[in-house]
């Protein structure tokens, strides 16, 4: 009797140790996703038009830093010591209003890093619930995202979900023969 106790118990720790190791996982491109999000498309655009004002406003302070600098070599000969103090003060400030306004615009946590958090941080989600239900629709418990830091040697196709978000997120191409063949494929092999 403990024989069979023992061996029904070792059977049921095997059957469980395979359950663990028989996950099922998969992939996407998320900047491949991503680029087809109209959305995320117009966010980007918003960005960079931002981006091009604000780095125009701090080249024009640089270039007056730089022209008052050439001014000021210039003249420097003929000004007295306390001119030229005067003089090297005002660049000195001129440069650091220069410098501070480059780091509120594009340091970190500048303006443009706030903007892209507001206008991108919502379709990032939108994207993350998508991959959810996909994952639990296909039962995946591991999705990798293949256009990350994380380098993928090799992809089969067949683990590829991309698609499968992109139908999600209601911007799959319908007449993409790949993908639906793809996808009847996937369907058969269930």
């Amino acid at each position: 009797m403990i024989k069979k106790i023992v061996l029904f118990t070792f059977i049921l720790l095997i059957f469980q140790n395979t359950c663990i190791f028989a996950q099922k996982f998969g992939y996407i491109d998320t900047e491949f996703i991503l680029s087809k999000v109209k959305e995320y498309k117009e966010a980007e655009e918003e960005i960079e038009k931002l981006a091009a004002r604000y780095q125009k406003e701090v080249t024009d302070k640089f270039a007056d830093v730089s022209k008052f600098t050439q001014e000021f070599k210039a003249e420097e000969i003929l000004l007295t010591e306390e001119m030229k103090k005067e003089r090297q003060d005002t660049i000195i400030a001129k440069d650091k209003r220069a410098r501070e306004l480059q780091k509120k615009v594009f340091g970190f946590e500048g303006l443009i890093f706030l903007k892209r958090n507001e206008l991108i941080k919502p379709i990032q989600e939108k994207v993350y619930l998508a991959v959810e239900k996909v994952c639990k629709k296909k039962q995946i418990q591991i999705m990798f995202d293949k256009s990350s830091e994380l380098i993928m040697v090799y992809t089969d196709p067949k683990h590829d979900y991309t698609d499968f978000v992109l139908d999600e997120l209601g911007v799959g191409d319908k007449k993409d023969s790949i993908d639906n063949k793809k996808k009847s494929e996937f369907i058969k092999g269930e």
